[in-house]
């Protein structure tokens, strides 16, 4: 059985800790109501299938949100294997281990409202098939290419695999319109399948698409999203060596999809008067 732990510390035997052999999820919680929690939930049973983790009952996970308390919170999930198994060879029976944590959260409206600077970032993504789409503990990649950059004014970096194909920000999915068609890149290889992402595809037609970056030039508007930090327009991407590469002007197309966004998430659709 699955307990929830709400302590930091975890034994040293942890593979979560070892190996980063687990899995996490980050849920925006209004009131104790969690936002995107059946595309969370999906995407955590997911994981556990691909890694031969067992799945926390419902019952443990569902009641988690409410303990989170008033106001906007942030719940950090994480399931590791747990303990045991030798080197890398897993446990014949994991005994999983569930940790969370509530925290205060507050959004950044001035990006959503004036749009945001971001840059290419030199990292590139390694493609494995078996782990694309899911939220392992293994963000190293992610990591590095955050460490690429300490300009406060450059909001996200922009991730492509080691063919050059277009993926994600560091920790957002990448949306853009293209010749009247909304876009986004194609996880099957690598990268993280947002809940966000995940409910818009449900209700809009976006398609997955496999292009370079030089597919951005032709993009009529650019957004970087997630079920945290709702829609940000871009406005201006740089090369990675700080180089402005195309821009982008913000008008009504930027606000359609971030509508869609945020109405999810139960933020504002419109800046406040």
């Amino acid at each position: 059985m699955t307990r929830p732990q709400t302590e930091a510390w975890v034994p040293s035997d942890d593979r979560g800790l070892a190996y980063g052999d687990g899995l996490f999820e980050t849920v925006l919680v209004r009131d104790g109501a969690p936002l995107l929690w059946p595309q969370h939930m999906q995407r955590l049973a997911e994981g556990c299938r691909r890694l031969g983790i067992p799945m926390p009952a419902a019952g443990t996970l569902d009641v988690l949100p409410a303990q989170a308390g008033p106001a906007l919170k942030v719940l950090k999930l994480i399931v590791t294997r747990g303990g045991g198994g030798r080197g890398y060879q897993t446990p014949a029976a994991p005994e999983p281990r569930l940790l969370w944590q509530a925290t205060d959260f507050t959004p950044q409206p001035r990006r959503w409202w004036e749009g945001v600077r971001i840059r290419h970032c030199r990292l590139q993504l390694g493609m494995q098939p078996l782990l694309a789409g899911i939220k392992h503990l293994n963000r190293l990649e992610n990591v590095m290419a955050r460490r690429e950059w300490d300009d406060a004014d450059i909001a996200e970096g922009l991730l492509c695999d080691s063919q050059g194909q277009l993926v994600e920000a560091t920790s957002m999915n990448l949306f853009w319109l293209r010749q009247g068609r909304l876009e986004t890149p194609r996880l099957d290889a690598c990268g993280v399948a947002g809940t966000l992402r995940a409910a818009l595809m449900q209700r809009l037609s976006i398609v997955e698409v496999s292009v370079g970056p030089q597919a951005l030039a032709d993009a009529e508007a650019v957004w970087l999203g997630n079920s945290v930090q709702g829609l940000w327009p871009v406005v201006r991407l740089d090369t990675a060596d700080g180089t402005p590469l195309y821009r982008w002007s913000l008008s009504s197309v930027q606000r359609d999809l971030q509508r869609e966004a945020h109405a999810l998430l139960g933020y504002p659709t419109a800046p406040a008067d």
